[in-house]
């Protein structure tokens, strides 16, 4: 899944670090609360005791429930994906009426065929939930399956703040659902779809990793349809684009950002605290620094990539970028939780 932010490509490095300045991993409890669609968390999955994973959205939660707390073999999970697979179609369900080609919303967000597919498919899992045939793991399996498989035909250019004007190749292909296979071990991992700073109270750990948002960009927005296909509950979309009521973290917000760090960084019972952020993000480097530094041992690693690019109207041109790991050993007397 393309996604701003996403940590695919640098979750080697960042583990590679995690590892230098920790040592061994097994034993450990391994925090990752701004998951997203949970690259790093699942990089760490096999080597920790256990993952704890969260976000306050609530597509992710259902992407990382499936691969960060799904860690059994889940039986007859392919006959489903292929009994999924071959549903007849209907035709008045709620993603094609508001967001498919020849829909009642006019927003072409899928072709008519795909759009009916997404909801035949939808309908269908959660009748399976309601009726009991399948348990809880087998549920997130299949749903993080149809959003991961909706999101392959997305007539988008990579985030859904809009559609394209016309049916582009990939988004024209017949949507095959595919399943969204996970690492199978003998943990217990976590899962949470909570505001990170009220999460930070209830838990404990090891190693805590933070990703928050870098700017005023709302993931909320930009991947508003995974929301409506995992929630699926009705709603006047609204606009051109069909916007529902959505969450506006403080991370993304100038005037509060700082504030909402320092409360966090205070509040985690972890050792080790690794901070993902950039150099284009709404606090400095030395903001950071200065909040960190309050509670423990501070220190730096950098690395140049090449930055995700959702579009061509940002305000950033520059086909590279530089993500800071900012590292603090906390000293808990420092805390005065």
């Amino acid at each position: 899944m393309n996604y701003i932010g996403s940590k695919i490509r640098l979750s080697s490095w960042i583990k590679s670090v995690v590892i230098d300045v920790i040592g061994e991993l097994s034993g450990k409890t391994f925090a990752d609360i701004f998951a997203g669609t949970g690259a790093v968390g699942q990089s760490f999955k096999g080597d920790v005791k256990s993952v704890i994973s969260n976000d306050l959205e609530y597509y992710s939660y259902i992407l990382n429930r499936n691969y960060i707390e799904n860690s059994r073999e889940i039986e007859k999970a392919n006959e489903y994906i292929d009994l999924l697979n071959s549903l007849a179609l209907i035709s008045d369900g709620f993603i094609f009426h508001q967001y498919s080609e020849g829909g009642d919303g006019e927003r072409i967000y899928f072709s008519s065929a795909n759009g009916k597919r997404i909801d035949t498919m939808r309908q269908e899992i959660e009748r399976l939930k309601t009726s009991k045939e399948i348990d809880d793991n087998l549920y997130y399996f299949l749903l993080a399956s149809l959003l991961e498989s909706a999101d392959r035909v997305a007539n988008t250019a990579s985030v859904y703040g809009a559609f394209l004007k016309k049916l582009k190749k990939t988004a024209q292909k017949e949507m095959i659902l595919k399943p969204a296979y996970f690492e199978i071990d003998d943990k217990s991992h976590r899962v949470y779809n909570m505001d990170s700073n009220q999460l930070i109270k209830e838990i404990s750990g090891d190693i805590l990793y933070l990703d928050p948002p870098y700017n005023q960009r709302q993931y909320g927005a930009n991947y508003h349809l995974l929301n409506t296909i995992a929630e699926y509950k009705q709603f006047a979309p609204k606009g051109k684009t069909g916007l529902p009521n959505y969450n506006r973290s403080n991370y993304s917000k100038k005037g509060e950002v700082l504030k909402s760090f320092d409360e966090l960084i205070k509040s985690a019972k972890f050792q080790y605290i690794f901070l993902s952020y950039n150099n284009e993000g709404l606090m400095s480097q030395s903001e950071i620094q200065t909040v960190m530094s309050k509670y423990g041992k501070y220190s730096l690693e950098k690395r140049e990539y090449q930055r995700f690019k959702a579009d061509s109207s940002r305000n950033h041109k520059a086909n590279l970028t530089f993500e800071y790991l900012h590292i603090l050993e906390k000293d808990y007397s420092l805390s005065r939780v």
